[in-house]
């Protein structure tokens, strides 16, 4: 019985192919001194497939601003495309998709910096507003702030503890003089 040969979305060979017949093109027109061609059909249906299934895996399916992160990356693969070697690989599917995974971990962490800021503006509104009614004599009214939310104080902790451990390697750089030897991991 022969074994069913494997579908997959994108097929990596065509994709190579109209690639490099992109970036001919795109040599061809630098030479003539024209405009930068634009990008073929196939290649943005591929980058599109690539992002769209890699923010299904589970790591990235739960996250609301889901299709954000497809934009970012595809964004990015069409910023970076012309930086595709084909002389060090002939595999532009890994290529994209590690451009498109890093995107999607930058678009991560700009979404909990905009939750960290707005959790500590709601803490902040909630707290100076119960201090101005007890100053003022006031009864202390009920509001429905759900200032004990597990997730969200996870959430400011976390991004806390990141931020002071960015402050410390900031801070030995400059004392040992080592800017240029320590890399900082993102």
């Amino acid at each position: 019985m022969a074994k069913k040969p494997s579908v997959h979305y994108v097929d990596n060979k065509k994709f190579f192919t109209v690639i490099l017949q992109y970036k001919n093109d795109v040599d061809a027109a630098k030479a003539a001194d024209k405009p930068k061609p634009r990008i073929p059909p196939y290649i943005g249906e591929c980058l599109y497939k690539i992002a769209n299934h890699l923010s299904y895996k589970p790591n990235f399916v739960n996250y609301t601003f889901r299709e954000d992160m497809v934009a970012d990356g595809l964004e990015n693969c069409i910023t970076y495309i012309n930086n595709f070697n084909p002389e060090k690989s002939n595999n532009p599917f890994a290529y994209f998709t590690q451009i498109i995974y890093y995107a999607f971990l930058r678009r991560i962490e700009h979404e909990k910096k905009h939750l960290y800021i707005k959790q500590k503006t709601l803490e902040n509104f909630y707290f100076e507003g119960m201090l101005a009614e007890q100053a003022a004599g006031e009864e202390t009214r009920s509001v429905n702030v759900d200032l004990n939310n597990e997730y969200m104080n996870n959430l400011v902790s976390t991004y806390d503890k990141k931020q002071e451990e960015k402050k410390l390697k900031s801070k030995i750089k400059k004392e040992t003089g080592l800017e240029k030897f320590i890399d900082e991991p993102e």
